[in-house]
């Protein structure tokens, strides 16, 4: 059975060709079946595949996200793709702000001449001991651990940590959460950060929107910002604001 639908890869997070992370953007009429979606997706290969419908006379869409293994709720790179896609690549007559209606409810992406700024939920992080099974996967033990709403957040003394971690992927895989966080201090940055989800087919995500609304809620509250700017900005980066 043939679907002809357009697809485009759009590299979000970043101003180089084949750089930032990249995902695939399918514009529908109407959705295909989840199996068939998932299909692509798991053809894809890519983090994250999005799926989009317009909703009729209005500035707004319906999205999905599939990584190679599943569905998941929220996906910040992805909508990025999928707004530039609306805002620069469809013949669609759209204001400077549209919304998306997902699993985590409605996010809107509003567009300042070449900037695209995503506004996006926080997450609710609370105290909790790391499963023991990832306690083993990670061979240097982090300083705090924290659960969101469906990750976990692992905060290590300094980014050297951060850049020494080889968890057993395998592991990790076994433990009921969408993945793991690992974050530190930044040197020439306010922060930095690896994203860990081998158990929905992505071992590491090369750059994270979704895992920032978990880091963002927890490092403004330690360093005492509402603000926490990239080191460099490229066309289309965005910086994460607190609520």
């Amino acid at each position: 059975m043939n679907y002809p639908h357009k697809l485009f890869q759009v590299d979000a997070f970043t101003a180089e060709l084949f750089g930032g992370n990249s995902a695939a953007v399918v514009p529908l009429d109407t959705w295909l079946p989840d199996t068939v979606m998932q299909r692509i997706a798991r053809e894809n290969n890519l983090a994250e595949t999005a799926f989009f419908v317009a909703l009729a006379g209005t500035d707004q869409y319906h999205i999905r996200w599939f990584t190679p293994a599943t569905e998941v709720q929220l996906c910040g790179h992805a909508t990025l793709a999928t707004a530039y896609v609306v805002f620069n690549c469809l013949k669609t007559n759209v204001s400077d702000k549209i919304s998306f209606q997902s699993l985590s409810g409605w996010l809107h992406v509003a567009r300042d001449a070449d900037w695209l700024t995503l506004d996006f939920p926080t997450d609710d992080l609370r105290p909790e001991a790391l499963p023991e099974a990832a306690q083993q996967a990670f061979h240097i033990a982090p300083q705090q651990v924290w659960a969101g709403r469906e990750d976990y957040l692992l905060v290590y003394p300094e980014a050297s940590d951060i850049m020494a971690l080889n968890p057993d992927l395998r592991a990790l895989k076994t433990i009921p959460a969408r993945g793991f966080i690992c974050t530190a201090p930044g040197s020439d940055t306010d922060i930095v950060s690896r994203c860990f989800f081998p158990a929905f087919g992505i071992d590491e995500d090369p750059v994270t929107g979704s895992a920032h609304t978990t880091l963002t809620p927890y490092w403004a509250g330690r360093l005492g910002k509402r603000r926490l700017p990239p080191s460099r900005r490229p066309n289309g980066a965005a910086s994460c604001a607190a609520p």
